[in-house]
């Protein structure tokens, strides 16, 4: 396993988990339940670490894969501005949730209003994480990139021509 492995294995988790912890705050909210809006809390500076540590992996990451032909730095470097980002946002949000915790942990009932604010405020920071992954994605997902439609809709007859020019004018030359 090389630095990009560990990257790309790890990069899913704080994306993933970032949504799945904004799901159980949303139920939390609509069932009114104070118990999944502080486990939902408890997430986010779990979340945390674990962009960190995506963070942390992105060097070794680029390393190798600017290597690779076809690869843009530009690509690499959205993705890394946009992946610091995501993960300051992320912090905010985990601290936020900390802070909170610390603050409510002998009410049992949270302050109305309190965990729809903290359901908006994580919107953020998941908007911020799916804008990183949808740019990691551009570096080498190139059925994602804006070109790959035209050349997904091309037939085989329409490759098999294309190959055909090219190979006749090899032989003119």
């Amino acid at each position: 396993m090389n630095g990009a492995h560990l990257h790309l294995l790890l990069n899913h988790l704080p994306v993933i988990g970032t949504l799945f912890t904004i799901l159980l705050l949303a139920i939390g909210v609509a069932l009114k339940n104070a118990t999944l809006v502080r486990t939902s809390l408890a997430f986010f500076p779990l979340l945390v670490i674990s962009a960190v540590a995506v963070m942390l992996t992105g060097e070794p990451a680029e390393d190798i894969v600017k290597q690779v032909p076809g690869v843009a730095k530009s690509a690499i470097h959205a993705h890394e501005e946009a992946g610091e980002m995501a993960t300051w946002a992320l912090a905010a949000l985990g601290v936020v949730s900390l802070t909170v915790l610390a603050a409510l942990r002998k009410r049992a009932r949270l302050p109305a209003g309190f965990a729809l604010g903290m359901l908006l405020f994580s919107l953020v920071p998941a908007a911020a994480m799916a804008r990183t992954a949808y740019l990691g994605g551009q570096i080498r997902h190139s059925e994602i990139n804006s070109g790959a439609l035209a050349s997904a809709t091309d037939t085989g007859a329409d490759r098999e021509a294309t190959a055909a020019d090219a190979h006749s004018s090899h032989d003119n030359d």
